[in-house]
């Protein structure tokens, strides 16, 4: 006699057994959400050793690349927290952070006095470029499998889930 065919789990099931969850979610997005949210932490998990090994944090390294970009000149300290990838960084504890390393500095604009620039030092910017081979090295190795539809696929979707939320 045949056996009967195995259920096939569900999406969110798979989410739930992920999460040793017993019960399936209230909803979709819920799950969706809580997978979202595992994922950047287990594809977070190498870079933060990396950062860490430098004694470095993700926002500290994401700050850093944000002065390096803007470099020379650096850009006013209130313009840094917009484009962090954490927007509840607190941004004055993480520039004092890079400031006491020495990976950082903070001037006075000469035209306006009352705005404080920041600026990546040279120690800063030799650590980001020991950084950025290792770090290309771990997106090489993420999301093994995907084409680069899915790639382009997974952005899209990312993009959209962010719509209603950016600023």
């Amino acid at each position: 006699m045949a056996k009967p065919p195995k259920p096939t789990r569900t999406p969110t099931r798979r989410v739930a057994d992920a999460l040793h969850k017993r019960d399936d979610f209230d909803q979709p997005r819920q799950a969706a959400y809580l997978a979202l949210v595992r994922t950047a932490s287990d594809l977070g998990r190498e870079l933060a050793e990396l950062f860490r090994s430098h004694g470095l944090t993700l926002s500290s390294y994401n700050a850093l690349r944000i002065l390096r970009g803007h470099h020379p000149g650096g850009l006013p300290s209130q313009d840094i927290g917009p484009q962090l990838l954490d927007r509840g960084a607190d941004v004055t504890r993480l520039v004092d952070r890079l400031v006491k390393q020495g990976w950082a500095e903070r001037t006075r604009d000469p035209r306006d006095g009352r705005v404080v620039r920041v600026q990546i030092t040279r120690k800063g910017q030799g650590l980001l470029r020991r950084l950025d081979e290792p770090v290309m090295a771990i997106h090489a190795e993420q999301f093994p499998g995907f084409s680069d539809a899915e790639i382009d696929r997974l952005l899209r979707l990312l993009e959209k889930a962010r719509e209603p939320h950016l600023t």
